[in-house]
């Protein structure tokens, strides 16, 4: 919709995992780096995590366009599946045939023949799973059984899984300990700073065809505050900021148009900074408002002293009135110093 307006030759916050939009922070290039080392060292399990929308799909998508033409890959995009189903996907992404109703012997069976086959015409097969926090422990167990199918030389499969935080804390337990030793390379990707954050909308908005400066540094500090460094979140906010402004005529983005942009898309006003910098400077008026009601009180009390001294001609009798409390006097009255000067 908005594309013509803003002079771009497609939309350049998508959320589909395209590896053109990468952008290669310092942790993106190791976490490649952990992917391609992992496929080279001759089998076993490779971990790639990360928060929902920090871009492991997107990284896997790169990955893929890295490999050597004699790569095989099965990706698997849904993992709540059986054994028997995860064994029947994976065949099915290989182009292996099994009959209908086969046991898990028979899909291992037709599975091994096919590596063993790709092996000696010196292919090399790659399982992807993503998701795979939401794999059973029953099939993760089968997939440690499935990195057993090798030579004297290597292993037959290489397996690469991406998921979220949960997946450490699942291999992480006792019945899987097995399948956990056989990891031969881990990274888990953490959100993007400020800086990060600026320099991936530009570099989205110059792959789709822009150029020059599109969001005000004002905006561009909110969509980091609101998304908290998640790309996914930063798409989704770009996207409707730049619908807004082509709504309202606007060829640059402005503050007011990602605060409405955030309202919209995320469901609520403002920001977690300005909503705790709210709740600090309440704080600090409330505090204020108590020390100038000190300070009319302490004045209120020396006018009505020295109405009294005018009144009784002697300061004598009216210091004889507060002789009993002196020293409580003296020490409210330190009190309420402290307090005023904060």
């Amino acid at each position: 919709m908005y594309q013509n307006f803003f002079g771009l030759h497609e939309k350049p916050f998508s959320i589909a995992p395209d590896p053109r939009y990468l952008y290669m922070t310092d942790q993106h290039r190791e976490a490649l780096a952990h992917l391609l080392f992992g496929i080279g060292d001759e089998g076993g399990f490779i971990l790639l995590t990360g928060d929902v929308g920090t871009g492991k799909t997107t990284i896997c998508r790169s990955l893929l366009n890295q490999l050597p033409d004699n790569a095989d890959i099965a990706f698997i995009v849904n993992p709540r599946l059986s054994v028997n189903e995860l064994l029947q996907s994976i065949c099915d992404e290989l182009g292996i045939a099994y009959a209908d109703g086969g046991s898990v012997k028979v899909l291992v069976d037709s599975l091994n023949q096919f590596l063993l086959e790709s092996y000696s015409s010196g292919r090399n097969t790659i399982l992807i799973i993503d998701e795979a926090q939401n794999l059973a422990d029953e099939v993760l167990e089968q997939l440690r059984l499935l990195t057993n199918l090798e030579t004297s030389e290597k292993k037959l499969l290489q397996l690469i899984l991406l998921g979220q935080p949960e997946l450490n804390e699942k291999l992480a337990q006792e019945n899987l300990r097995q399948l956990a030793q056989r990891v031969t390379a881990r990274f888990h990707l953490q959100p993007l700073n400020a800086e990060e954050t600026t320099a991936y909308i530009k570099h989205r908005l110059h792959i789709a065809g822009f150029r020059g400066e599109l969001f005000s540094r004002a905006a561009l500090k909110h969509i980091h505050a609101e998304s908290r460094g998640v790309p996914r979140l930063v798409n989704v906010i770009c996207d409707r900021s730049m619908l807004g402004a082509y709504t309202q005529d606007s060829i640059e983005i402005e503050y007011p148009i990602v605060l409405e942009a955030c309202k919209e898309v995320l469901g609520r006003d403002g920001n977690r900074s300005n909503a705790k910098s709210g709740s600090s400077l309440s704080l600090l008026n409330t505090v204020w408002f108590a020390r100038i009601g000190m300070l009319l009180l302490v004045g209120l009390l020396l006018a009505g002293l020295a109405y009294a001294v005018i009144a009784t001609g002697s300061i004598d009798s009216i210091l004889n009135l507060f002789h009993p409390v002196q020293g409580k006097s003296m020490a409210m009255l330190s009190n309420l110093s402290s307090l005023l000067v904060g």
